[in-house]
């Protein structure tokens, strides 16, 4: 299992419509989500940083291919991009990687 953890800012004031947004997210988007073999996927906040955390059950390649060929996750990406700001990796077009420094299983 690969694991994989974003961050990204939430434009000011944003953080309640970001948080309504999570609680009705789609259901195509989690449908989405699933075929790429994301799960245990946790988003946390302090103040105006987002930090994101999901475990890749088909590698991290599979999921971010997944996603970058998803006319639903542009369409999501879309809708947010008015309460936060994210640049995608050119690479993949999926959220930036951040890299593991530590892990205690």
């Amino acid at each position: 299992m690969e694991k994989y953890a974003w961050s990204a800012k939430l434009i000011p004031g944003k953080k309640e419509e970001y948080v309504r947004r999570h609680n009705e997210i789609w259901p195509e988007l989690v449908a989405l989500l699933k075929e790429a073999g994301i799960g245990n996927y946790t988003i946390w906040t302090d103040g105006d940083t987002l930090f994101g955390y999901y475990e890749c059950e088909k590698g991290v390649d599979f999921a971010a291919k997944t996603q970058a060929n998803s006319p639903i996750v542009d369409k999501w990406n879309e809708y947010m991009k008015d309460v936060m700001t994210m640049p995608l990796d050119p690479v993949t077009g999926a959220q930036p990687k951040l890299v593991n420094v530590f892990t205690l299983d």
